[in-house]
């Protein structure tokens, strides 16, 4: 199952790779009146690796606290 799970990380990194590499155009993020002009390559892999960075400690985060509230009940 393992290879399986590394198999779906890597075809999604490599799909958003392909992505990124097609679409160099400037685009512009307007968040609480800011704007940031961009290419959208460089957009799409700060949003991957944020969403990577946070998914990933978010599920640490659930795995430990599961695993604490086990012992406690144990």
């Amino acid at each position: 199952m393992r290879w399986f799970h590394l198999a779906v990380i890597v075809i999604f990194a490599a799909a958003t790779l392909v992505f990124a590499a097609q679409n160099f155009e400037t685009v512009t993020i307007s968040f609480f009146r800011m704007n940031l002009s961009l290419p959208l390559a460089l957009q799409t892999l700060v949003v991957y690796l944020v969403g990577a960075a946070t998914g990933g400690s978010l599920f640490a985060l659930l795995r430990r606290s599961y695993a604490g509230s086990r012992r406690s009940v144990e």
